[in-house]
């Protein structure tokens, strides 16, 4: 079995620094898979990446070379919806973690620990030899494959926050992921994550989750703010998209030389 070093992690209580990956593109993997960070967010919910792209995605992940000192990172997967077809395929081409939006409550979390499960605990489907066990010479891949699967819940509305004591109880969620975007609009201040009311329902959400024994997560591309969502007690935090950085680093160099440079264009994390 590949050890998942990211659940272990979560475990044990290390904060994990991360990057959020937008780009659809192995290239772009392969580049910050060896950058340094201690895990890599690969969505698939708010780009146009689907199943096979997912796969080159952690095949050049699986590929890249880490920084020197530096252990590889965990790659995290984020599918469109929670939904057990997509979860079946996305764990059978070899994810090991994985973020799922808009959990709303407990029945929703368990409904998603049982499709990360083979039965008798879940309802995962019996694939044949897929990539997940490395196309059938991983023994005892059937009876083990949970152990080293990390789950990770997203809650972004009003009304998960009421209900995140019972999703966080969930026995097979490794984690939930506080998501600023959909929280900020859920409370009525769309696009202003920094806006007092959602920084202190963030801040609450942090000290609930940690209180229920699970590790709370977060992506929070302002640096403060970042840094403040780590003391508060986030135990895996993106710091940055890879989007941003590209768009904005391209900007800076044409300011350096172009009269007129690109708008600047406000993130909403």
């Amino acid at each position: 079995m590949r050890i998942n070093h990211f659940k272990r992690a979560l475990a044990e209580r290390r904060p994990q620094i991360g990057l959020w990956s937008t780009l659809p593109a192995s290239y772009v993997t392969e580049i910050i898979a060896g950058a340094g960070f201690d895990w890599i967010l690969l969505d698939a919910e708010h780009t146009p990446t689907d199943v096979p792209q997912m796969l080159a995605q952690l095949q050049a992940a699986a590929s890249a070379v880490p920084a020197e000192g530096r252990p590889a990172s965990s790659m995290v997967v984020r599918p469109a919806w929670n939904d057990p077809v997509l979860i079946k395929r996305y764990l059978d081409i070899g994810a090991q973690s994985l973020l799922l939006p808009f959990v709303q409550n407990a029945d929703e979390a368990t409904a998603a620990v049982r499709a990360m499960r083979y039965a008798p605990h879940g309802m995962r489907g019996m694939g044949g030899s897929m990539r997940a066990s490395n196309f059938g010479r991983t023994a005892g891949y059937l009876q083990h494959a949970h152990e080293e699967l990390c789950l990770i819940v997203q809650v972004e509305t009003v009304e998960a926050l009421d209900q995140l004591e019972a999703i966080a109880a969930v026995d097979g969620v490794d984690g939930v992921f506080i998501g600023p975007a959909d929280l900020s609009a859920s409370m009525g201040h769309p696009g202003n994550p920094g806006h007092p009311e959602v920084r202190a329902a963030i801040d609450e959400a942090i000290a609930r989750i940690l209180a229920c024994g699970k590790a709370p997560g977060i992506l929070m591309a302002d640096e403060t703010r970042a840094r403040e969502c780590l003391a508060l007690g986030a135990l895996f935090v993106a710091v940055s998209i890879d989007m941003l950085v590209l768009a904005r680093g391209a900007e800076a160099v044409a300011r350096k030389f172009v009269q007129t440079a690109a708008p600047q264009v406000a993130s909403t994390y």
